[in-house]
């Protein structure tokens, strides 16, 4: 997969907290065969012309904000398929004292699949959401920076999360940098399987 250092595009904000897997893509099509076509499906049972994403000023958008706890309930990478098919590159939430910005789920399986995720304290994370859908921001992995709006925001990351970024590793992808070592490590080893007479045989 494409490895991401900076990105720059438009906002799509839907600000609500406690946003679950099941809002992002109803259970119903987690059943289909192939891994496309998903983008359509993102939030399928909210939409509406009301709806944030909607509106004439998200279309386009490629930086989602969110509020807090973004993610919560059932694991299903389809969440983060659906997010990423939809044109999203990067996913910003509000991290407070009391909640994370991702449940654990969707920040496991958005790093595997190579979308950014971005949590911002009250402060700036209100400076975006005042800024709206339409405006213009960058986020910046390599300096875990966001900037929107004349103003520059720092976010933390973690180390092996942001390298895997950039590099555009999978878990898979991330394994085989080590094949060489695998590979000579499998060549001298030899499995231990125990006698029957030192477990006990009769």
């Amino acid at each position: 997969m494409p490895g991401l250092t900076r990105h720059s595009g438009t906002l799509a904000v839907y600000a609500e907290d406690n946003i679950d897997t099941d809002r992002i893509i109803p259970a119903r099509f987690l059943s289909l065969l192939s891994r496309q076509g998903y983008g359509e499906l993102l939030f399928k049972d909210v939409r509406g012309p009301e709806f944030p994403l909607d509106r004439p000023e998200a279309v386009g958008a490629t930086i989602l904000v969110v509020g807090t706890n973004f993610g919560c309930g059932s694991s299903r990478e389809h969440a983060v398929w659906a997010i990423q098919q939809a044109g999203f590159q990067a996913v910003v939430a509000l991290k407070t004292e009391q909640s994370s910005g991702f449940s654990d789920i969707l920040r496991g399986n958005a790093s595997n699949c190579g979308l950014c995720l971005v949590e911002l304290n009250p402060r700036a994370h209100g400076h975006l959401v005042r800024l709206g859908s339409g405006a213009h921001a960058t986020v910046d992995v390599l300096n875990c920076v966001v900037e929107s709006g004349g103003e520059s925001f720092h976010f933390e990351m973690n180390d092996l999360v942001r390298q895997q970024l950039i590099d555009g590793l999978d878990l898979i992808g991330t394994t085989l940098q080590y094949e060489d070592s695998i590979r000579r490590f499998e060549a001298r080893w030899d499995s231990f399987v125990p006698e029957r007479s030192s477990i006990g045989a009769r």
